[in-house]
């Protein structure tokens, strides 16, 4: 027993010290990215103390970090623990080094001493969407129509920016209210590019694991794995949703007919009652017509064949009033259709199925699968919820 708990040690010594050199090898190549030693990072976050952490997820732990010279950081540690994170840590790198806009996260740069995986961000004071618009009682942030306006204008700019301005174009592959950031201006900056992926010109779509954040899934991706640039386009059209109603995209305490956000909106546009949407925390200080289209945007984006859907430059020509919202493209999708007469069945075999979850409305023995279209929740995604 002795002997083999011997032998697997240094097995897993090895291969760990492998793995370390292939990730030294790698970072060492990649240009424009300043190494911070590990020390310089310990000082600066007070020795990773917890006052000092501003977020968490599954890869790791954010904290604040404040150099000598004054600059404030955000200092992102990747978790010992996660395989995942290593290769999200250079993905991340290899994706936003080279690439500089208004609307994406800046990377200072990176620690890679001994088991230390780290990135070095501008430091940006009002946290994510997530946390100030969506964040309910948890935030005192007052989101006015203008700054939602310029927040959706923002995120469509540095996405049309990676969908069309670099080469190899980049899929982000995990739009979502966390990731998007807000400086003290409330600028937005698209963040985490650890799930990213880069497109040479002559591919047209790639299929993959399927990874991201349930809700915000396109259909295609989520059942194929098939990635184009469509599918960050939908996730857009939800995000694009939550950012005018301030509500989640899935919201199960609310009752069952208006639990999942893209459900409610085709509801409420099928009865030309789409308005309702809009967040009642402005009080009615909103621009009434560009509310509702950009509601209609989101519902374009959101469609379920992705040749339906706008490029990202559309979008922002849309946003900005240069162009009009395509509305003869606007159809309710199929799978949503299929999705509400199947729970319009459920409830009328079972009338005290109104608080039943999704789980027990879709449930099938003769697929892994619990979907519905609005959450596209599928066992076999790795979910990145946090």
């Amino acid at each position: 027993m002795t002997c083999c708990s011997f032998l697997f040690s240094r097995k897993k010594t090895a291969c760990s010290a492998e793995h370390t050199t292939e990730i030294d090898d790698e970072v060492s190549g990649i240009q424009n990215t300043k190494l911070f030693p590990y020390k310089e990072l310990k000082m600066a976050t007070g020795n990773f103390h917890y006052s000092n952490k501003i977020g968490e997820g599954g890869f790791g732990v954010v904290y604040k970090g404040t150099f000598r010279d004054g600059i404030v950081a955000a200092i992102k540690v990747l978790s010992a623990d996660s395989r995942q994170g290593v290769r999200e840590f250079l993905t991340e790198i290899n994706v936003i080094a080279n690439i500089e806009h208004e609307n994406l996260v800046k990377l200072h740069g990176c620690c890679v001493e001994g088991n230390h995986r780290i990135l070095v961000y501008g430091y940006l004071e009002n946290n994510s969407l997530a946390q100030t618009l969506l964040g309910g009682s948890n935030s005192s942030m007052q989101f006015s129509w203008s700054m939602r306006r310029n927040i959706c204008l923002g995120v469509a700019k540095g996405l049309a920016f990676l969908h069309e301005e670099v080469r190899p174009y980049i899929v982000h592959r995990d739009i979502k209210a966390s990731n998007i950031l807000l400086d003290k201006n409330l600028m937005p900056k698209i963040s985490d590019f650890g799930l990213a992926k880069l497109f040479p010109d002559n591919l047209t779509h790639i299929s993959t694991r399927v990874a991201g954040t349930t809700g915000y899934l396109a259909p295609e991706y989520a059942i194929r794995g098939q990635l184009t640039r469509k599918a960050d386009i939908y996730s857009f059209g939800v995000l694009l949703l939550e950012i005018v109603s301030g509500r989640c995209n899935t919201n199960r305490r609310l009752p069952l007919s208006d639990q999942y956000l893209l459900e409610r909106a085709w509801d409420l546009h099928d009865q030309k009652q789409l308005a309702e949407l809009v967040d009642l925390s402005m009080g009615g200080n909103y621009n009434n017509e560009e509310a509702h289209k950009f509601l209609k945007i989101s519902l374009l984006c959101t469609q379920d064949m992705p040749k339906q859907r706008p490029s990202m430059s559309k979008v922002v020509k849309m946003i900005a009033g240069e162009e009009p919202v395509d509305e003869q493209n606007i159809s309710r999708p199929r799978l949503l259709s299929e999705f509400m007469n199947l729970r319009a069945h459920k409830e009328k075999s079972d009338p005290t199925s109104e608080g039943t979850s999704k789980e027990g409305i879709l449930s099938s023995s003769t697929e892994n699968v619990t979907m519905s279209f609005a959450t596209m929740t599928f066992n076999s995604i790795y979910d990145r919820s946090n």
